[in-house]
């Protein structure tokens, strides 16, 4: 078949009719680019372990099974019920995210006070994920504060204040332990910056309140000088916590990748992601050597919103563009870039935005809007 279709082909494009030959050249589209080449094997559907978890978190879940279903993504998910007052996270579970190695999750309800344990902070601890990653920035067509927003927030995940390291003294008195080593804190300097020179970023910051915690967070920024002189092209810089918060809110755009302790970084993405649009159209990750688990990158307050959960009004975007994110992390860059590309262009419409963000579209809509925008 191809020795018989080859002369044809040559004759075809060698034509004189130049008619001919500009006519097959408009059937291709003129936009479309090779931007990636496939490795064999890439394209294999890759298993990955979803937890809806509770509240609003089934909703936009589902959001995002219905888009990778619709652009027909080589993912497919292993779904397990795991809710906040859960004691722990059950076995199979985390059997399933050893084996996958990738998890998407929707967010968890922890009790307050009471001894009960933050599942999401279990889940980081068992699974090593040392790295979290929220990603603020701006979306065209979304009106904020301020523009030009471009900060990633890298925060060590399994130290700090969040050791879970407390104890009553005697009645009335409570004594909470701050963890900070030199390995946990050298690590994620190295994370930050080999993320800053991978991404083509100029700057990282390390936040810090060494003024007062000299000795443990001495021993941090310690860690992260000595991880700077390895990445001369990178500007490095050191910023109190206080300090920082206040030029969050003044002027965010002095910012590039921030590097964090543990509490800090909670704090910090968190008012990163309120000047950027709001905890809705954030994504994150939190990643380990060996797993990653992909969830809405600033706090999900919102988890236990009844109102957004009876009215089926939770904003997807966040999630979806997490799940962006993981499409990435899983080397599927080209259906990556699809569904970031379709989730700004519905933000940018302005037609499908729920109410977090000036509208009143419910989920499904903008789940459709974002289906029909694919390309």
């Amino acid at each position: 078949m191809a020795r018989r279709t080859a002369p044809i082909l040559k004759q075809l494009f060698q034509s004189s009719d130049k008619s001919t030959h500009l006519g097959l050249l408009s059937r291709f589209d003129p936009k479309r680019s090779v931007t990636y080449m496939p490795r064999p094997g890439d394209g294999s559907p890759r298993a990955v372990t979803l937890i809806p978890g509770d509240g609003i978190g089934p909703l936009v879940t589902g959001a995002v099974q219905q888009v990778m279903d619709a652009m027909h993504a080589p993912v497919f998910f292993e779904r397990y019920e795991v809710h906040g007052d859960m004691k722990k996270v059950p076995e199979e579970v985390m059997d399933s995210i050893k084996k996958t190695k990738v998890c998407l999750k929707g967010g968890l309800m922890t009790p307050v006070g009471g001894g009960v344990s933050s599942l999401n902070v279990q889940l980081r601890k068992e699974l090593d994920l040392y790295a979290s990653l929220v990603n603020c920035f701006n979306l065209p067509g979304l009106p904020t504060r301020h523009e030009n927003v471009d900060i990633v927030v890298i925060r060590e995940n399994t130290e700090g204040e969040y050791s879970g390291l407390e104890h009553e003294v005697v009645p009335g008195v409570v004594e909470s332990l701050k963890v900070m080593t030199k390995f946990c804190s050298e690590r994620i300097a190295k994370y930050a910056f080999e993320y800053a020179y991978l991404n083509n970023r100029k700057k990282v910051t390390a936040v810090h309140k060494a003024n007062i915690m000299k000795l443990a967070d001495g021993l941090f920024l310690e860690s992260c000088r000595e991880v700077a002189t390895n990445y001369p092209g990178i500007k490095y810089n050191e910023i109190i916590v206080d300090n920082c918060c206040m030029q969050l809110v003044s002027k965010p755009e002095q910012f590039d990748v921030m590097v964090t302790p543990n509490l800090y970084g909670n704090l910090i993405a968190n008012t990163a992601a309120g000047i950027a649009g709001g905890t809705g159209v954030m994504p994150g990750g939190n990643v380990g050597a060996d797993h990653a688990v992909f969830e809405q990158g600033a706090s999900a307050g919102n988890v236990g919103n009844l109102k957004l959960m009876e009215q089926k009004k939770a904003n997807p975007v966040a999630l979806l563009l997490s799940s962006a994110m993981m499409l990435r992390h899983l080397q599927f860059p080209s259906f990556a870039d699809r569904l970031e590309t379709a989730v700004k262009c519905v933000i940018s419409e302005g037609k499908c935005r729920t109410k977090d963000l000036g509208g009143q579209s419910t989920t499904q809509e903008v789940v459709d809007a974002v289906i029909a925008a694919l390309d």
